[in-house]
Parts: structure tokens; C-alpha cells; sequence
């Protein structure tokens, strides 16, 4: 494409989403999943029309109990653990996140998160922003 064409193509790109600022110093905390964390939501959801969500789940008191065997109805859950670590059970074994890891889930993958730190906060990201949570049982074999 030429770069003519490009910038010509380049207000079309824009009109999808608007920029938007979260700023720490006033947090907008929503109702998540869990009652044992906090969600601060990062206005991605408004900014795309609902196409990603970004938050950052923030516990004080650590997994109170495993969240049990579930599922995302979505295309993909990325998370990236700014602080502390969790621990997430999958078919095939556990993966602890640790502060400075970054995890990929796709949707439809049966997980359980079964432990975390006390101080965890994590920023997670899932397209879309609707992301469903469907309880299920453990996959054969899974400990």
C-alpha cells in the first residue's frame, strides 16, 4: 500500500475505538468474577465498543478457596502477573505465574486456579470483553 493510501486509510483505523487514560490516582473498581478480589477496569471495554477488556485483579487476601474447574466463553484470556504469583491447574498439569510472567489461555481451555499470594495483581486482558465463566468438571486424569 502506498503511504498515500495509507493515511488515507488511516482515520477509518481510528474511528474503531477512542483513546482512553485510567488514571491510578482515581480507580474505577467494577464487580468481577470473584468476591475475593478487587477489579479495577481500565476503560478498554468503552473505548473498543466491547471488543477487549484490560483490567487489573488485585487480592488482599490470596485465593480464600479454588475457584473449581471452569471455562471462558471467549477468544482468548491473556494475563500478566504484575505482582505475587497464582497458581492454575490444566489438563496436562500446573503452571505457577510468577511477578514478570505472562500466561495465554485460549477460550474453551478447562483450568482452576487453586492457589495465589496474598498480595497478587494481575493484569488481564480478554477479547472479547464479555467473557463468560462456565463451571465444568475436571478434566479426566486432572489431580
Amino acid at each position: 500500500m502506498s503511504t498515500a493510501a495509507a493515511s488515507k486509510a488511516a482515520p477509518a483505523a481510528a474511528e474503531k475505538g477512542k483513546v482512553t487514560h485510567a488514571p491510578a490516582r482515581a480507580p474505577n473498581y467494577v464487580k468481577g468474577r470473584r468476591d475475593f478480589f478487587k477489579y479495577r477496569d481500565l476503560g478498554v471495554t468503552a473505548a473498543t465498543g466491547g471488543q477487549m477488556r484490560a483490567q487489573v485483579t488485585i487480592g488482599s487476601q490470596g485465593l480464600t478457596r479454588p475457584t473449581g474447574w471452569h471455562y471462558h466463553v471467549c477468544d482468548g484470556q491473556f494475563i500478566y502477573m504484575l505482582k505475587g504469583w497464582v497458581e492454575l491447574q490444566f489438563a496436562d498439569g500446573t503452571i505457577r505465574v510468577e511477578e514478570g510472567d505472562s500466561l495465554f489461555i485460549p477460550g474453551g481451555t478447562v483450568h482452576n486456579e487453586t492457589n495465589a499470594s496474598a498480595d497478587l495483581e494481575i493484569l488481564e486482558v480478554s477479547i472479547p470483553a464479555d467473557m463468560g465463566t462456565k463451571p465444568c468438571a475436571a478434566p479426566t486424569g486432572a489431580a
